[in-house]
């Protein structure tokens, strides 16, 4: 983590210079505003994986003598097959889609989501995939 940490703190001066040249260069204000917000990104992501990094075990890609095999290993849990995520998609799309058409397909959005959304944090409280 201490390599991605030092490359999103290396972006966040990269952007942070380019943000300064195109606003001295440009004077156009949202074009500038928007870098300086991707300057404060880059910086809070660096500064988290850096942070981070200070806590945790040094991992093999920390060290330059490692090989790929020293990563191995469980990668963590993934649902086998769900369903929420196509609803919580369909949902979305038609929310999205209310602002251009018309506010009133929300009413048929928000049950989409909300079913997606519920289904989704507790599918590991019932059901085929219930967890003891």
């Amino acid at each position: 983590m201490k390599i991605q940490g030092r490359m999103f703190l290396g972006l966040s001066v990269f952007v942070l210079i380019a943000a300064i040249v195109y606003g001295l260069w440009s004077k156009e204000p949202a074009g500038t505003t928007a870098l300086f917000l991707a300057f404060s990104l880059c910086l809070m992501v660096g500064y988290y994986l850096a942070f981070t990094a200070k806590r945790m075990d040094a991992l093999a890609q920390d060290n330059k003598e490692a090989d790929v095999a020293d990563e191995a290993g469980e990668v963590g849990f993934f649902s086998p097959h769900s369903w929420q995520p196509l609803s919580l998609a369909v949902g979305g799309a038609f929310a999205f889609l209310a602002v251009a058409v018309g506010w009133w397909l929300l009413y048929f959005s928000m049950p989409l989501i909300l079913v997606g959304l519920f289904g989704w944090v507790f599918e590991y409280y019932r059901g085929e995939n219930q967890t003891q």
